[in-house]
């Protein structure tokens, strides 16, 4: 009885880790900031978006790295 499959979905799996930590450490740290100093609220949320998109895309990078090898 052999394991069948790819181990693509693990590494995918694996990839995912970083990115949600990295998002939520981000999401985290810009409601505290905006909780001590609320008027600048919308440049942080901008920057917290920006942030956001550049860490989503490495966990996009990882799945399909786990399609292309």
């Amino acid at each position: 009885m052999g394991i069948t499959g790819s181990i693509a979905t693990i590494g995918y799996a694996l990839a995912t880790v970083g990115p949600a930590l990295g998002i939520g450490m981000v999401v985290a740290k810009t409601q505290e900031s905006t909780a001590r100093q609320p008027e600048v609220a919308g440049v942080l949320r901008t920057n917290m978006f920006i942030g956001a998109a550049l860490i989503e895309a490495l966990g996009l990078l990882g799945f399909a790295a786990g399609f292309v090898f």
